[in-house]
């Protein structure tokens, strides 16, 4: 059933319709998946509290969906209120989880972000340091079960003199790897601190650098995932990638379109707009595995504006549309985040997502986010604050 709230400004309510997605969907077979989940935190904790039920139950719901989990990654806020130490506890926990499911019978995927935050940012390392920062955090993953994902590095991006040092870094790390890898190519919108990654700020030149460390790896690289936000340079590098070699799409704009593919090739994806549309693209990529294009556009294309404002500039603030649509949908009890994140996006925009979460279907539960939403209302300060 449909429900309804009224937001400031409107001259209608908002009519929130029933979803009509399943509850759950199987992994697609005809593209690998993975959302980056996000963190929940304790209301009134303070800001460091994780709020472990409600995490690993958002987990739950991906899962459920046929998405694998890509864990500890920039959406879980690392770098933006998840330590290190925090991360490796989310790493476990999440194994433990997926152990669970696999235990019953069930599809749970599992890939780990592994950087080198333990060391601060902001200053400049020995290449060695890095490496050895690196090869704790893959140690951890690979302990844990779980394939690693090789976070781009704020330390190596503040230290590299030119590409051969990415690739020297690179290469001593798919030497540690127990099966193979994704690279993680994270552009400045999403992280200033990582401006001229693989040694330029040309994306052409930087591209050739990823092509050799590929070539060079061999059988080492399962993929990259590019978050560039354009998609003409993601087909570009897709185009270049060996047989066999994935290119995850990682452009929450551009997405729909990557994925469906063309005659020479689609994107797999590692989205974090996946944990905020979970159920319609999971529907869409139902439609794909059947052949139904028609289907698929019809459930992918109306989260694109949806995903396209969470992402918005100031883009590493996305998290909160995420942890916010999280909230609306029942999968944590308040809108809380690490960092006192939730704070970074004004309600008019808040508000804009629910309006276009609705308008996507994206809002599973009509009853409770119109709740939600009128509970939000009532706790803002006037109609200056939207």
């Amino acid at each position: 059933m449909a429900a309804q709230v009224w937001l400031p400004g409107r001259d209608e309510p908002l009519v929130i319709p029933a979803s009509g997605w399943a509850t759950s969907y199987p992994p697609p077979v005809s593209r690998r998946v993975f959302a980056a989940a996000h963190v929940a935190a304790r209301a009134g904790a303070g800001d460091a509290v994780i709020d472990w039920e409600s995490t690993m139950r958002f987990r739950d719901q991906l899962w459920a969906h046929g998405f694998g989990v890509a864990e500890a990654m920039d959406t879980s806020q690392r770098g933006m209120g998840l330590s290190w130490e925090q991360a490796r506890e989310l790493i476990t926990r999440s194994a433990a989880r997926a152990g669970q499911h696999r235990a019953a019978g069930t599809t749970a995927a599992l890939a780990c972000g592994a950087g080198t935050d333990q060391l601060a940012d902001g200053d400049s390392y020995p290449l060695p340091e890095i490496i050895g920062a690196y090869i704790e955090q893959i140690a951890f993953v690979q302990s844990a079960g779980a394939q690693v994902i090789l976070m781009a590095s704020r330390a190596l991006a503040a230290s590299a003199r030119d590409a051969r040092d990415y690739l020297e870094v690179y290469g001593e790390l798919l030497k540690q790897a127990d099966q193979p890898v994704i690279l993680h190519w994270l552009g400045d919108a999403f992280d200033p601190a990582l401006r001229g990654y693989w040694g330029s700020t040309d994306f052409d030149t930087a591209a050739d650098t990823v092509a050799e460390l590929i070539e060079r790896a061999g059988a080492q690289v399962d993929g990259i995932k590019l978050s560039v936000l354009d998609a003409d340079r993601e087909v570009a590098l897709r185009r270049r990638l060996p047989a066999g070699v994935r290119l995850y799409t990682g452009d929450d704009f551009n997405y729909a379109d990557l994925i469906r593919g063309d005659a020479t090739g689609h994107s797999d994806a590692l989205l974090g707009a996946f944990a905020a549309i979970t159920a319609p693209a999971a529907a869409a990529l139902a439609a794909l595995d059947r052949g139904d294009t028609d289907g698929y556009d019809a459930a992918i294309g109306p989260t694109v504006p949806l995903s396209r404002l969470i992402f918005e500039q100031p883009t590493s603030r996305y998290k909160v549309g995420v942890a916010f649509l999280a909230w609306l949908n029942g999968w944590q009890p308040h809108f809380a985040m690490l960092a006192g994140l939730q704070r970074e996006r004004p309600a008019r925009h808040l508000l804009q997502v629910a309006e276009l979460a609705a308008a996507a279907r994206a809002l599973t539960d009509p009853d409770l986010a119109a709740e939600r939403l009128t509970d939000l209302l009532a706790r803002l300060a006037g109609p200056e604050r939207v």
